[in-house]
């Protein structure tokens, strides 16, 4: 079938004449298409054809569902991006676009090594429901496939200011290089180390002299030497001062005369490095201010301007190249309304992320939640359950207590400490229950998700003393977990470093570079039906330890059941601090409670 062009709505014209308001004009969009006839086949694995502009004959990215969709099925919200549960249509969507993707031979590398994709499910002015597709990024080194929606901006295209500038700075770069390799330079490099080291030695042996020279005048002194040699003693370490201060300084005058022919020999290339770091500053503003992000009112504000009142100030590499954006952006250039969205990743896991094939994503907050704020103004959206005040499961249970510390049983769903959503908290239930306590109560914490024992400490003292046990490594904790996956060995141990993902919180990465060390002993307990059950035994206590060990490739390559940021979601997570053995901080008896979880 041919598919003719849309006839978008006034405010969908009035808002891509507004996003095509930059200086330089933007790349020809592609139109919109009637869901009845600018569609994908119905399987979703070959789309129509329909032309996009003058002379063009490309595909509408505007796709049909398999089945017909009633319209009471579609949602009455718009998704949270930043916490969700894919909507039917939206799985049916992802469906579509994996059987296109296993048709696309040339990319099957690309595909392999992994990339995220969205589907957006979207409502024609004239009651039709269809869907768009999008890659984050770019896709075979490319930023316009048919199948997909276009970038809100294309750097890529040929001619385009932005390869034209990169390419100068990659000239500079090459520039650098070149004198950074020049003889003189690395010869005069050379030769400073080389004094320095000699340098280092050289004083190091002089002050060694020096204190053995003192010892030996102390020596002398215990024996009570008379005037005469007392005075000698003195003019002995007056001429040593003196030596190793004229020593000192001569180093100094050839470690400076060292480092001048170096700074002279590098003058060019600090010049150039200067201007390599105004330039490409230079050239991302610019590039920022030509993605012209739309939200459903038909305001217009680029990416320099939604990032401005940020801790960065500045948009992030990459930023408003993401699925989500370009989604939302296709459909209100095109005037089409946004009904429901997901995200999904395919293909490998990133070494230092933890991303499993096929699974769905909220959007990360760093790059996009700025921009997805602006975006989403003018839908009705469903709200964010991580800002909403937590429900508890149920009531904290007290185990045991004396009169320096509790042992506590805290209820999945409940906040160890108070969160910025509100909610009631495990600290604020023990303010409550012990309101004339001292200190800070909470001696450890877990996650919100996760149930189990925690430590109390009603004194200041215990606190510290209990803590001291924490950061000595003498607590021991074991946890029991439901895996969404086998578990090959019986028992073993994964040590992965951890750190912040500082774009994407709260999830946590691995990183090998500047990771802290993270070590979980593990061991299976039982194997049925794809599930295992494990113990868990954190030696290190990082945030989402042993979430990422479980769910990382390199680790158990196993999520926990339920686990919305680093696996399937669900109901619940089901992860339970069911052991835990420690001292009593002022007896020094060995203590050690059990819970078992309720899974």
């Amino acid at each position: 079938m041919r598919g003719k062009e849309l006839e978008a709505s006034p405010a969908g014209r009035a808002a891509a004449a507004a996003a095509r308001g930059g200086a330089e004009p933007a790349a020809p969009l592609c139109g919109g298409a009637c869901p009845d006839e600018a569609v994908a086949a119905p399987s979703g694995g070959t789309p129509s054809e329909a032309p996009h502009g003058p002379g063009d004959d490309s595909r509408w990215p505007l796709h049909r569902f398999p089945q017909p969709v009633d319209p009471a099925t579609l949602p009455a919200r718009f998704t949270c991006p930043f916490c969700y549960t894919p909507h039917p249509l939206c799985i049916a969507a992802a469906a579509c676009v994996q059987e296109y993707l296993a048709t696309c031979r040339a990319w099957s590398d690309e595909l392999a090594s992994g990339k995220m994709f969205g589907v957006l499910v979207v409502r024609h002015p004239e009651g039709g429901v269809g869907f768009l597709a999008a890659f984050s990024g770019n896709l075979a080194g490319s930023n316009r496939h048919p199948y997909f929606v276009p970038p809100v901006y294309d750097m890529l295209r040929p001619g385009d200011f932005f390869r034209q500038e990169e390419a100068a700075i990659s000239a500079l770069n090459g520039r650098v290089a070149r004198l950074e390799r020049d003889p003189q330079l690395c010869e005069a490099r050379a030769e400073l180390e080389r004094l320095t080291r000699q340098a280092a030695c050289a004083l190091d042996e002089a002050r060694t002299a020096a204190l053995r020279a003192k010892a030996e005048r102390d020596r002398q002194r215990a024996e009570r030497p008379d005037e005469a040699l007392l005075a000698a003693l003195v003019r002995q370490s007056q001429h040593e001062k003196a030596e190793l201060r004229r020593l000192r300084q001569r180093w100094n005058e050839r470690l400076a005369a060292a480092r001048a022919r170096v700074g002279a020999l590098t003058e060019e290339v600090v010049r150039l490095k200067d201007e390599r770091h105004r330039r490409s500053a230079e050239l991302q503003h610019r590039l920022f201010a030509r993605f012209r992000m739309l939200n459903a009112r038909g305001e217009v504000r680029d990416l320099n301007e939604l990032f401005a009142d940020t801790p960065q100030r500045v948009p992030p590499a990459g930023a408003g190249e993401c699925a989500a954006p370009k989604l939302l952006q296709y459909a209100y250039v095109s005037g089409l309304h946004p009904v429901a969205m997901a995200e999904f990743w395919w293909g490998a896991s990133p070494r230092g992320e933890v991303r499993r094939h096929g699974c769905y994503y909220p959007a990360c907050r760093g790059k996009c939640g700025p921009i997805l704020r602006h975006m989403l103004q003018g839908l009705d959206v469903d709200p964010n359950p991580l800002e909403r005040p937590a429900a508890a499961c149920g009531e904290p249970r007290v185990l045991w207590e004396d009169a320096s510390l509790a042992v506590v049983c805290k209820p999945a769903g409940m906040l160890s400490v108070p969160g910025l959503g509100g909610g009631t908290s495990l600290l604020a239930w023990l303010r409550d229950r012990y309101p004339h306590a001292t200190g800070p109560l909470l001696v450890h914490r877990l996650d919100m998700a996760t149930s189990g024992l925690l430590l109390c400490a009603k004194t200041l003292d215990a606190y510290r003393r209990l803590q001291a046990q924490f950061c000595n490594r003498t607590v021991r904790k074991r946890y029991v977990a439901l895996l969404d996956g086998a578990v090959a060995a019986d028992e073993g141990v994964v040590e992965l470093p951890m750190r912040a993902d500082w774009e994407d919180r709260p999830r946590q990465r691995v990183c090998f570079e500047h990771g802290a060390p993270a070590r979980t002993e593990y061991r299976v307990l039982s194997r049925e039906g794809g599930v295992t059950r494990v113990a868990l035994h954190p030696v290190t206590g990082r945030t989402h330890q042993l979430r990422v060990h479980a769910s990382h490739p390199s680790g158990l390559d196993a999520p926990i059941v339920g686990d919305a940021l680093y696996g399937r979601g669900g109901n619940r997570l089901f992860l339970h601090a069911e052991s835990l053995t420690f001292r009593h901080p002022f007896t020094g008896e060995e203590l050690h409670f059990e819970f078992p979880a309720d899974f």
